[in-house]
């Protein structure tokens, strides 16, 4: 796992998913978020930790565009997130982000156990707990 810190986009694969966010045509980022949910949700019994970090990053995208969310600062994050651009989201995609997010903290899920044998798993859900509520009181 290359992973520098818990916050959604400070990894490599979330790094990655997040350049290619960017490659993407504007019009097709919302798609792109919402299969990176979606995929989360679909993979039945132990979820693979690439498509769990994809997950957190996509709903992490959907909270940056939430009202009074704070500022992107990750290096990693999205450009045009950074930038300050926006995405035109369906509203169905935060409850969606919300259930991904659970999924990714899971019992079953890979992320979840390489930040527990890491040591540090509190901060990884801290993050996720941030991101959940923001997106569950939205």
């Amino acid at each position: 796992m290359g992973t520098w810190a818990a916050g959604p986009f400070d990894n490599d694969t979330a790094a990655d998913w997040c350049g290619d966010l960017d490659d993407a045509a504007p019009e097709e980022r919302p798609a792109l978020v919402e299969r990176a949910l979606r995929a989360a949700l679909a993979e039945g019994g132990y979820l693979d930790s690439d498509l769990a970090v994809e997950a957190v990053a996509a709903a992490a995208v959907i909270a940056a565009h939430l009202p009074g969310a704070p500022a992107v600062d990750s290096p990693c994050a999205p450009d045009f997130l950074i930038a300050g651009a926006r995405l035109d989201l369906p509203e169905q995609l935060r409850p969606l982000a919300v259930r991904a997010l659970d999924r990714a903290v899971a019992d079953d899920s890979e992320l979840a156990e390489l930040w527990a044998e890491a040591g540090e798993p509190n901060e990884f859900r801290a993050e996720v707990a941030l991101l959940r509520s923001a997106l569950a009181r939205a």
